[in-house]
């Protein structure tokens, strides 16, 4: 796969309410590892929408990245200033990464006009990437299962790889596991 889509959960859907929660960390290990991966077996670009949440810190994830592989990222969002009615923190990193980004171009070039600009957006990113990553738990999809739902009656092989708590749960282990081997001299 040479392009692949990122999305997953807002912030809210994950009680997230702070920037420096410490689940944000997680999450942010977590992607690095899988994008890492995928830039390793020939991923050139990833393509997210820009909201908030999963989709803002894979942005960052990304652009630290840069300074080691060769991985270029692109945001479309659904229609301009998706982020007027966001916290302010969300506003700011949302303003970065789109000044930042190798590609930006709002898909709808007016202001949110109703939620089709939503699936347009979702089928928009399934044509033109190769797969996706996605933060998912079956159990409580939210938001990211009209995404799913899209992908899986995409027109083409669309791999769906799927971010889970059990996902999650092992980069807080290796991140335990790197914290003692620290403290203990390895």
């Amino acid at each position: 796969m040479k392009i692949v889509t990122v999305t997953g959960y807002k912030p809210f859907e994950l009680n997230i309410y702070k920037a420096n929660d410490p689940r944000i960390k997680i999450i942010k290990e977590t992607l690095r590892k899988r994008l890492i991966a995928l830039v390793e077996d020939g991923l050139e670009w990833v393509l997210v929408s820009g909201q908030m949440g999963v989709e803002l810190w894979t942005c960052q994830v990304i652009m630290d990245l840069q300074a080691t592989y060769d991985i270029k990222i692109g945001v479309i969002p659904p229609f301009e200033n998706q982020e007027s009615r966001w916290p302010e923190s969300y506003q700011m990193e949302y303003e970065e990464i789109s000044m930042q980004a190798d590609f930006f171009q709002p898909l709808y070039q007016s202001e949110y006009k109703g939620p089709f600009q939503f699936k347009a957006r979702d089928k928009w990113l399934i044509e033109k990437s190769d797969g996706c990553l996605v933060l998912t738990d079956e159990e409580f999809p939210g938001s990211t299962k009209y995404f799913i739902e899209e992908a899986k009656k995409a027109e083409k092989f669309y791999p769906i790889h799927e971010i889970t708590p059990f996902d999650l749960d092992e980069t807080v282990q290796d991140l335990q596991a790197e914290e003692t081997n620290i403290w203990d001299g390895d």
